[in-house]
């Protein structure tokens, strides 16, 4: 059975690759141990059947930063160490052609077409793949309907800077709605299969 893919996308209402800040922005809508809806439905339900992530060089630099065990505090929440833990032992792969090595275990760095990369990982043993990027990985992941399905996560902010989500294509991807969760602080997390 081929491996699924599945593509996270966090942008603003206007398909910025942001973060901003908003009313409501930092606080968790869970509690201390346990993440919110969003968080639990892009991630931690995954935990179990997911063994890739991949990931742009950007945000697999960032995500080392971030959210390697070594910077963990002990007042973090239980959900965001999960988080760490997680991400510590499965399958990372960097897509860059300038990064060279890196020393985050279990990591690749991959370079080349991405329909061949991600045709690839699929043939290989394992669980799920995540495709993890910024703006232009998946954006052409879109553009080539490389993933089974997105889940995307859409702040309440027309931030009209940062990297674009959408470009100019040549052919159209449709979509199929599988879910949509209204988040406390006006949030969106749509659910989207691909049409084949």
């Amino acid at each position: 059975m081929a491996r699924k893919v599945t593509a996270n996308l966090y942008m603003t209402i206007d398909g910025r690759g942001e973060f901003p800040k908003y009313p409501g922005w930092d606080k968790p809508s869970g509690d201390r141990d346990d993440p919110d809806e969003f968080f639990r439905r892009m991630w931690t339900d995954r935990f179990d059947d997911v063994s890739t992530v991949v990931m742009g060089r950007r945000s697999f630099l960032g995500h080392h930063k971030t959210f390697a065990l070594t910077a963990r505090k002990p007042n973090d929440p239980k959900f965001m160490s999960d988080y760490c833990r997680f991400l510590d032992r499965v399958e990372k792969v960097c897509l860059s052609h300038r990064l060279k090595k890196t020393d985050w275990n279990n990591s690749r760095i991959l370079k080349g077409d991405l329909s061949q990369i991600v045709a690839k990982l699929k043939r290989e043993k394992g669980g799920n793949i995540i495709l993890e990027g910024g703006p232009r990985l998946i954006s052409e992941v879109l553009r080539r309907n490389l993933a089974d399905d997105y889940w995307f996560l859409v702040m309440p902010v027309v931030y009209g800077r940062g990297p674009r989500y959408w470009f100019p294509t040549k052919s159209q991807t449709t979509l199929k709605l599988l879910s949509a969760t209204h988040m406390p602080y006006g949030e969106l997390v749509l659910h989207y299969a691909a049409y084949r």
